[in-house]
């Protein structure tokens, strides 16, 4: 497996990949909510890196790299290691020490960010509840 930038060609299948597992996933929201547009228009503001093996896209991650944020991180397949693979190609991307939101209902994510070394930081809510976590980067050391 091979983490890197996507490719202008690809983003269109990175969106769909984003739109699927959301509609898959965050199943306590309507799935009108997810569309592939709203993946689109947030990646020209992004760093976007996909998980690539045997020529197809596994998985997509956004860094917001101004603010060290990790916007996106969806998996086409769970169990695989394409998350972490992901998630430690942009942590060592981010200039800064990693944040990310994740909705307080996604315990699933929760878990995952978790066994990574993320620690709950902070919370809110946009119409959704959300949790903050961090992890430092590990670009310097």
């Amino acid at each position: 497996m091979l983490v890197r930038r996507v490719r202008p060609e690809e983003l269109p299948i990175a969106a769909a990949i984003y739109q699927k597992v959301l509609r898959e996933t965050f199943t306590w929201l309507p799935g009108s909510r997810h569309n592939a547009q709203v993946f689109l228009r947030d990646a020209r503001d992004e760093d976007v890196y996909v998980a690539v093996a045997d020529h197809r896209i596994l998985g997509v991650a956004a860094l917001y790299t101004v603010d060290s944020f990790l916007h996106s991180l969806y998996v086409a397949q769970r169990g695989q290691g394409v998350g972490k693979a992901l998630l430690d190609h942009v942590t060592a991307a981010a200039p800064d020490a990693l944040s990310l939101k994740c909705q307080t209902a996604n315990l699933r994510a929760r878990a995952f960010y978790a066994r990574e070394g993320f620690k709950e930081v902070g919370q809110g809510d946009d119409g959704v509840p959300w949790v903050k976590m961090a992890r430092p980067s590990t670009a310097w050391t």
